[in-house]
């Protein structure tokens, strides 16, 4: 580390002076949720709020409040977010913005599989700014709990700002940003950003048991985030020899390792270890990625490859969906013609587990919404298609499982009947009816 130290402090700044380091008109990408470092975001809000930057396009998926300063509405149009993945933050931003007569969050729709590419060919980013861990003896920092795209961003950014925290893990994995590569370092030791974990209600339990009893000792899991996963890993303490293969690490899954149900041995590549691209949780799990052998990090256009995806001999990916039609297609981004979430990984686990030897593919969801007034099994999509009809292997609500594979249209719709809230059958067979014969 000596070696490194003057250049180290050559480029160590505080924040105010780094981020006067980016021109009006930038591309900036910022890291994903934990990693959005939130002393050059405030930095950055200041600078435009007093209107010395303008036309910043700000890129990033999932944004936690960490982030929020420099996506305020009123910062607009010095500053224009643009979300691969809404999240509350996102909702609640499109809210006011509503109401102020201004148009939502822009979009960018991709499958979190492209978002390196995406952002560091097609966009040309100019600026990254992720909160790393503290340099280490060869002159790197860690990515810690996002690797996700920033470590493509970090290769081809013009301008590579780093807010170096102590608190961020250092993960192991290919998830290193070299001390060459960065423009600027400010250090800012503060609790790192933690998630509390969504409530899971008797229907994210009696859903998390009728997945649990398709997963077979020495699988290898993907779980998404939210209660309906978490119900699942909490129904799998009684199995044994598991793996990880995820986009994101959860304390959840976390806590399955150090029970020892996972242990990865049966995983037929990086075995003994398990992989993510991101993690978001409590400080606990912050602790255990920390410098663990057992975990590693990767960014996301290897960890959410199908073809990479494919390698693990029975993986079982697990993730929700908004709505589900009667031939099977899903819609995980939009509710009421807004966007709600976004695309995230889901296909390419869909089709990454498909691919695996004994894998199997389950999507998740509750019968009904907004107070059960609605079905969320509908006869068409109001919303995109995130995952087509030809993909989608098994659907669970808290009515039972289906596996749609091999099934005709006819067939699909009786299956999927058969999983809806019973408020909504008579009406479902009525436009299946119509639908399947039309």
């Amino acid at each position: 580390m000596t070696e490194h130290a003057d250049t180290y402090a050559a480029k160590r700044l505080t924040a105010e002076a780094a981020v006067r380091m980016i021109p009006s008109g930038s591309r900036v990408v910022m890291g994903l949720g934990v990693a959005g470092p939130p002393a050059l975001l405030r930095a950055l809000a200041a600078r435009a709020e007093r209107g010395e930057v303008d036309g910043l396009s700000v890129y990033y998926l999932l944004a936690f409040a960490n982030a929020a300063p420099v996506l305020r509405t009123d910062l607009r149009p010095r500053v224009r977010p643009v979300s691969l993945f809404h999240g509350a933050l996102e909702r609640k931003l499109d809210q006011e913005a509503a109401q102020q007569g201004l148009p939502p969050v822009d979009f960018l729709p991709t499958a979190f599989s492209q978002a390196p590419a995406v952002l560091s060919r097609q966009v040309d980013a100019d600026v990254l700014l992720t909160t790393v861990s503290p340099m280490d003896e060869d002159g790197c920092f860690s990515l810690g709990t996002n690797t996700d795209y920033a470590l493509a961003v970090s290769r081809t950014a013009r301008q590579v700002i780093l807010e170096v925290n102590p608190a961020m893990p250092r993960t192991r994995g290919d998830c290193r940003i070299p001390l060459d590569r960065v423009t600027a370092i400010v250090e800012n030791p503060v609790p790192l950003l933690e998630v509390p974990p969504a409530a899971i209600r008797e229907n994210d339990r009696v859903i998390g048991r009728l997945i649990a009893d398709l997963v077979d000792d020495g699988a290898c899991l993907q779980m998404g985030i939210g209660a309906l996963p978490d119900a699942v890993c909490a129904a799998l303490e009684d199995r044994r020899h598991l793996g990880i293969h995820t986009e994101l690490m959860t304390p959840r899954l976390a806590h399955l390792m150090r029970l020892g149900v996972v242990d990865n041995s049966r995983k037929t590549i990086h075995t003994g270890r398990a992989v993510f691209t991101f993690a978001v949780g409590d400080r606990a799990l912050y602790d255990f990625l920390d410098d663990n052998p057992a975990c590693e990090a990767h960014p996301v256009d290897y960890v959410n490859n199908p073809t990479v995806i494919a390698r693990n001999d029975g993986m079982v990916s697990v993730n929700a969906t908004l709505e589900i039609d009667l031939q099977g297609a899903c819609n995980s981004e939009c509710v009421g013609g807004r966007q709600y979430s976004g695309a995230g990984g889901q296909l390419d686990f869909v089709r990454g587990a498909s691919a695996s030897r004994g894998g199997k593919s389950i999507i998740a969801c509750h019968a009904t919404a907004a107070g059960g007034t609605a079905s969320r099994i509908v006869p068409r999509l109001s919303g995109p298609v995130t995952t087509p009809r030809n993909d989608v292997q098994y659907v669970a609500t808290e009515f039972g499982i289906v596996n749609l594979r091999g099934l005709s249209l006819a067939e699909r719709a009786k299956a999927l009947i058969g999983i809806a809230h019973p408020d909504f059958r008579e009406a479902l067979e009525r436009e299946a009816y119509v639908t399947v014969r039309s």
